[in-house]
């Protein structure tokens, strides 16, 4: 397995003293930022393949921290926070976070997330390029590359995080099909689905703010209230 370097942005040294020993009892890389400047800077200076970000930090917050990497960078975000309020998730995955964990968590139930994110985002996109029209759906002025993992709009290229990435193909791979929340949650992150969960609620909105003309008025991704969401072909 590739050697990943994982940086945790959190200013409880046990809750980081936890978390860098099962990273490196799964063979990653690890570095640790105690505020939010500090984070930054490790950033600015190392190649990271994924962050653990907490909310409530110092200097700077984790949902300011969010908004600065995503100006730059799609690598996945994990968001952890002592908040489980359904705004305050909303918020930190509207920002552009990928997974959030409410502390305390279960460090096993970290390192699956951290896997999963890792999975979505560098294993998937390193696989052999094969025939290139077979990997390319184009549907609703949206052509996805599935071999780079790259998504063009109207012939303009858009940024999305791994997690956007595999709803917009989830969604794309059946036209004209209503998929559920909670199809669309089990697929993406494999797992169990409650009827509370805005996860990908959030997602939706943040694509459409991405491939939308009028994120309001969305042509491209349907919602069918009540049912679910559709791309028509």
């Amino acid at each position: 397995m590739e050697k990943y370097n994982v940086l945790i942005i959190d200013d409880e040294k046990e809750i980081v003293d936890l978390i860098r020993i099962y990273l490196r009892n799964e063979g990653f890389n690890v570095y640790a930022g105690f505020s939010g400047n500090e984070g930054l800077k490790i950033l600015e200076n190392k190649e990271i393949h994924l962050v653990i970000l907490d909310i409530m930090l110092p200097e700077i917050d984790g949902i300011q921290i969010c908004r600065m990497i995503r100006e730059t960078n799609n690598i996945p975000i994990i968001m952890v926070s002592a908040k489980s309020q359904d705004m305050d998730k909303i918020l930190g995955l509207g920002t552009g976070a990928d997974d959030y964990l409410t502390k305390p968590f279960n460090p096993m139930e970290l390192m699956a997330r951290v896997k999963s994110q890792l999975r979505r985002s560098f294993y998937l996109n390193t696989h052999a390029q094969g025939n290139r029209d077979r990997n390319i759906i184009e549907i609703s002025g949206l052509s996805i590359n599935k071999s780079s993992h790259s998504v063009t709009f109207l012939d303009k290229e858009i940024n999305l995080t791994p997690t956007e990435y595999e709803i917009l193909l989830v969604l794309a791979s059946n036209p004209g099909t209503v998929i559920s929340a909670e199809e669309i949650f089990q697929s993406v992150w494999k797992q169990k689905y409650f009827d509370s969960n805005n996860t990908v609620m959030v997602h939706i909105w943040r694509l459409r703010e991405k491939i939308e003309t009028n994120p309001k008025a969305p042509e491209t991704i349907k919602t069918v209230w009540g049912v679910g969401y559709k791309i028509d072909g």
